[in-house]
């Protein structure tokens, strides 16, 4: 996070006036645009930015859709432009790479930075729409963007990007014109609002609408317009785009000496200082009859209220999905994005998941500070989808070495306890190493659960569906019998409900494979016995007592007796001792410092 005294006024709002876009192309849709609710509009003029090339296969278009205050011009053209509103991650070189990718951003429908919104003029009135323009709805938007590609000759893209109501373009892409993405993208966004959410919508369209100046609508040719307003409806939005966490950092420390800025609002403290600056500068680059429009047009957005019509909502996407919230969002909270994610394991869809790290709130998406993680997701899930193999990734030697060294010698047995051509699902599967090694024999259904942020991206890189997940919460987002095999592999012993997530992977899964570290072996016990020591030996158990994430001490007998106690059938055992690689059939408690044990009811 900034410090407070280093960029008081930073916000995810570049605060640009409403300068003309140098670089924006206009584009007149053939024909009226009939409107999800009724009526039509007869002229619609789109203005969209692109960025590199488009190439001869036609294959590598991004679209990428913004959200409410933004417009076409999501980076800079060159040095010498102005900024854009996605610069950090949108350029030569960034994530989404205009070396590689043809960018098109077009500023939506019912905007007011060139395409047709209530600042337009009505063609059969010769005077701007105002509040004559109609009520329009996301499918509406997404229906304009999908003319502009006609015309641009882009029959499908590569991915869609958009975060906040940009996500709900990017889902409503997916969903209304499944064969024209390889992928989508959706940040902070959610399958509908939460009344919360709403809440503070139609505070600020009343703002608006009960503004003296708003004049019905009808004040482009006024002296006075509803400026105040609109100012504050900003406000009360930008208080929604920040966490309890940044604005504490970034006002309290001087929360009682607000910065002298030239603003007709309350700045007694430094926190109304900021807000009114920000309403000040949003109103002199938007309209208001935009603002309600569009926050009107995100308001009714909704793909279903219950786990059962979102997945029907979502069921015709059949691009690949890559969703990403942040942890203190509470605009769009992370809830809502797994609600999403829940959906779509439901309906068996390729999706990757994370809930990255964040103290900025809602605007994470747009501020520099958490690019590094959710930048390398993009950059990594769009090189996947442009080429016809996973990224390059570390590769494991192989060869009999301690479980814990990179070569994990469990895996190689547990490859030979899954069928070939099983769907498999692998819990806290880490780096994505058994599933890698599971998709080079064509498995054809093959997911992670992983709760690690860096373990998730290395999964993404290598081109692996991962879903952020506790397993302590169990595996309510996967149906019965929805996997031929489950796995998990050095994860037990660090469980805290044991009991239930076994049930759940017996639940889920036709056949349950658990790997796990043997309490029992004879140089653990000479540790506790003739040293007097917590066992901490090379490989096996690196960790100091006081850091180790070992939560359980189990050994072979102790978990054949936990199955047995509960009619779990145990289908095939092996014993290994990893340091010489063998495999152990005598007295394997004391001999063999791990354990895979095959499982069924």
């Amino acid at each position: 996070m900034t410090k407070p005294a280093d960029n008081f006024f930073a916000s995810s709002d570049t605060a640009r006036h409403a300068r003309p876009l140098r670089h924006a192309r206009t584009f007149q849709l053939d024909g009226p645009l009939r409107l999800q609710l009724g009526g039509e509009l007869p002229e619609v003029t789109v203005t969209y930015e692109t960025y590199g090339k488009l190439n001869t296969a036609r294959d590598n278009a991004v679209l990428i859709c913004h959200a409410i205050s933004g417009d076409s011009h999501v980076a800079r053209h060159d040095p010498e432009d102005d900024p854009g509103w996605w610069d950090i991650a949108v350029g030569p070189g960034k994530p989404i790479d205009t070396d590689r990718y043809f960018v098109v951003c077009p500023n939506l429908l019912g905007g007011c930075r060139g395409t047709a919104g209530p600042g337009s003029l009505n063609p059969r009135t010769g005077k701007p729409y105002g509040r004559d323009f109609p009520t329009i709805t996301v499918v509406d938007m997404v229906e304009a963007e999908r003319r502009l590609l006609d015309h641009l000759g882009i029959e499908r893209l590569l991915a869609v990007v958009g975060g906040s109501m940009g996500g709900h373009q990017a889902l409503t892409w997916a969903t209304r014109y499944p064969d024209r993405l390889a992928g989508v993208i959706p940040l902070a966004t959610s399958a509908r609002l939460t009344s919360q959410a709403l809440a503070f919508d139609v505070v600020g369209r009343n703002a608006i609408l009960r503004d003296p100046h708003y004049h019905g609508g009808q004040y482009y040719d006024r002296d006075t317009k509803p400026e105040v307003g609109l100012a504050i409806a900003r406000m009360i939005g930008h208080i929604t785009y920040l966490s309890r966490e940044a604005m504490q950092q970034k006002f309290e420390a001087d929360r009682l000496q607000p910065r002298d800025v030239a603003i007709a609002f309350e700045k007694k403290f430094s926190v109304g200082s900021y807000l009114g600056y920000q309403g000040q500068k949003f109103v002199e680059r938007f309209d208001a009859n935009s603002y309600v429009t569009l926050t009107m047009a995100m308001d009714l957005f909704d793909l279903g209220g219950n786990p059962t019509e979102l997945a029907a909502a979502l069921r015709p996407a059949r691009c690949r999905w890559l969703v990403i919230s942040f942890t203190s969002d509470w605009l769009f909270p992370p809830e809502q994005s797994q609600e999403m994610v829940q959906a779509l394991v439901t309906n068996d869809q390729p999706v990757s998941y994370c809930n990255v790290a964040s103290q900025c709130g809602h605007d994470a998406f747009l501020l520099p500070d958490e690019v590094a993680t959710y930048g390398t997701l993009i950059q990594d899930f769009l090189a996947n989808l442009a080429s016809t193999g996973p990224q390059a990734g570390p590769v494991e030697a192989h060869g009999p070495k301690s479980i814990f060294h990179q070569h994990r010698v469990d895996y190689d047995h547990i490859l030979e306890l899954i069928p070939r051509g099983a769907s498999v699902l692998d819990l806290g599967c880490g780096h994505g190493g058994l599933l890698a090694r599971l998709r080079e024999r064509d498995h054809h259904r093959l997911v992670g659960v992983e709760i690690d942020e860096r373990a998730i991206v290395a999964c993404v890189h290598r081109g692996l569906d991962v879903i952020q997940g506790d397993l302590n919460l169990g595996l309510r987002a996967f149906r019965d019998g929805q996997f031929d095999c489950v796995v998990l592999s050095l994860t037990l012993q660090a469980v805290l409900d044991v009991e239930g997530l076994m049930q759940h992977m017996l639940r889920v899964g036709r056949l349950a494979i658990v790997s796990f570290p043997n309490f029992g072996y004879y140089k653990v016990r000479q540790m506790i016995a003739e040293q007097g020591r917590s066992p901490r030996t090379p490989g096996l158990l690196s960790h100091e007592w006081w850091n180790t994430p070992n939560r359980r001490f189990f050994s072979i007998l102790d978990f054949e007796e936990f199955c047995q106690a509960r009619h779990i059938r145990i289908r095939q055992r092996i014993h290994l001792d990893t340091e010489t690689g063998q495999e152990i059939t005598t007295d394997p408690n004391r001999l063999a410092d791990l354990a895979i044990f095959a499982l069924s009811r």
